[in-house]
């Protein structure tokens, strides 16, 4: 491993931590050093850190937590970019949890890693001159997304209460990441919410942004192992919630029935409204099975309350989550799990499209969410989760599942193989109509309050007012209020009933 110590603004000491001998950089800035460093050494584990940091490292721990070569890791006290960068994403990746492992591409200068194979994929894109923090950062965001795993890592520093705040970028850097890194018109919408929302008007920051370029270039970052774990033999349940699916399961079954990996158990949770209804799925009885089936027929509707049951039966190393419309091809447990292990992955979500639909992601990368129909955890990460009642029969309850597993460390992973052909069967979606308590009280709220709940829980602050801009002005279009003033009178109204209701859903739903 190579040390870069910095004070931000220059390089005080260069070390390869292995010798512990002193490495001569002809340069003093910190981002030029870096990718000197990467040409230099194009195979080696690069380590920056703050000089004040420098007694405080936890070399030990980071074996342990750089684990991938296309990986990138920092902790600070405080993020780079003002919280006004919520404006104009809204993702998972903003709202940190800064007790666990959590997926982020807003890096920090006080302590990170990378491996120099991954700093070299970034030269013909980042000037030499930027700012330290401000490379970083902008390697995360052009990397995130194309396949580099980017966490706060708080295991990277002994004491925690060493770490101390940092200078911020300036509304003018802002502007100018945004201009770099996002498409042109989310400028425009970050000087309209500043001004709106924050009561500042930066013109001169939004005027010297409209000169600069996005910027662009071809990465591909490959999911690559530095230390290959051992793949050992695994067992895998299988649960799925189903309503008046019989032939979609049956197929699927089969699917199962022909892994190389065969699932131990396989947990289906049968669900018909009418009391005096009998199950229809005579074939799990009347045939043959290589792995252990267990029904539960019940007469309470609902996928999240099905998923939750169907937890409670899971015994073995790993929960696939399936949809009882989907299929699969005999290899998939077997390539699923051999991938998972060597990574040391704990949780994915795999490419689930219909026959005809285009494939657009083609490289492993950190998921935005969570797919309950197409996913595979392994089972030590799913203690004490659950799937919030809040949002039965509405939506959402996939993403704050997600979210809930990042807020306990464990990062959802996109897989685009082993992929899953979702059938999206005829008598798809909820099967009979559910009336919501506000709409029986006459109110319409907007967004809907299961919506409003998530973004309350994991969204922040920045990005609520960002997603009320982008809702009020998409929604004009879709509706009846073609005046201004009213629509504008009418929708805040509405949010305000949305928030209240977001509010009193954890009373209203246990």
């Amino acid at each position: 491993m190579i040390g870069l110590f910095h004070n931000e603004n220059h390089v005080v000491e260069v070390v390869d931590l292995s010798s512990k001998n002193a490495i001569d950089i002809p340069s003093d800035k910190p981002t030029k050093v870096l990718f000197q460093l990467a040409e230099n050494f194009p195979d080696r584990v690069l380590i920056w850190c703050h000089i004040e940091q420098k007694e405080n490292l936890n070399i030990d721990a980071f074996q342990d937590v750089f684990t991938l070569k296309n990986m990138m890791l920092s902790y600070g006290k405080s993020q780079y970019l003002p919280k006004a960068i919520g404006f104009v994403e809204d993702s998972p990746f903003l709202k940190v949890n800064k007790n666990v492992k959590y997926p982020t591409w807003l890096m920090s200068s006080e302590v990170g890693v990378i491996h120099t194979t991954q700093v070299l994929k970034f030269k013909s894109i980042i000037k030499l001159d930027a700012p330290f923090s401000y490379a970083l950062n902008s390697m995360a965001k052009l990397g995130m997304s194309n396949g580099l795993f980017c966490y706060s890592e708080p295991k990277l520093l002994l004491n925690l209460g060493l770490v101390k705040e940092r200078k911020k970028a300036s509304k003018t850097m802002l502007f100018k990441f945004v201009k770099q890194h996002y498409k042109w018109v989310w400028s425009f919408f970050l000087m309209f919410n500043i001004t709106f929302f924050n009561k500042q008007f930066p013109l001169y920051s939004f005027f010297k942004s409209l000169f600069v370029s996005q910027l662009k270039g071809s990465i591909k970052i490959d999911l690559e192992v530095l230390k290959s774990n051992s793949v050992s033999a695994s067992s895998i349940d299988v649960i799925i919630p189903t309503l008046g699916r019989k032939t979609y399961l049956l197929d699927f079954l089969n699917d199962l029935k022909r892994q190389s990996i065969l699932p131990k158990k396989v947990i289906i949770i049968e669900q018909n409204p009418d009391e005096n209804s009998a199950s229809e799925l005579d074939y799990l009885s009347n045939q043959n099975w290589p792995f252990i089936i267990c029904h539960k027929f019940i007469h309470k509707t609902g996928a999240c309350n099905a998923r939750n049951l169907a937890l409670k039966e899971v015994v073995s190393d790993y929960v696939f989550f399936a949809d009882d419309d989907i299929r699969i091809q005999p290899n998939f447990t077997d390539l699923a799990l051999k991938k998972m292990q060597a990574a040391n992955i704990k949780a994915v979500t795999f490419s689930c499209l219909r026959t005809n639909d285009k494939k657009q992601n083609f490289n492993e990368k950190q998921w935005s969410t969570f797919g309950s129909g197409c996913s595979m955890v392994k089972s030590t990460a799913l203690k004490e989760l659950y799937f919030k009642m809040v949002y039965e029969f509405n939506f959402g309850e996939d993403a704050d599942y997600g979210m809930q597993l990042r807020n306990n460390g464990v990062d959802v992973i996109y897989f685009p193989e082993p992929e899953i052909v979702h059938l999206k069967a005829p008598i798809g979606g909820f099967r009979k109509k559910h009336i919501n308590i506000w709409t029986k009280q006459g109110y319409s709220p907007k967004p809907s309050p299961t919506i409003m709940y998530y973004k309350l829980q994991h969204n922040t602050l920045q990005q609520l007012l960002g997603y009320k801009l982008v809702l009020f002005l998409k929604y004009y279009k879709s509706q009846s209020l073609k005046n201004p003033l009213t629509y504008f009178k009418t929708f805040k109204k509405q949010w305000r009933e949305s928030v209240l209701w977001a509010n009193k859903l954890n009373q209203i739903k246990q």
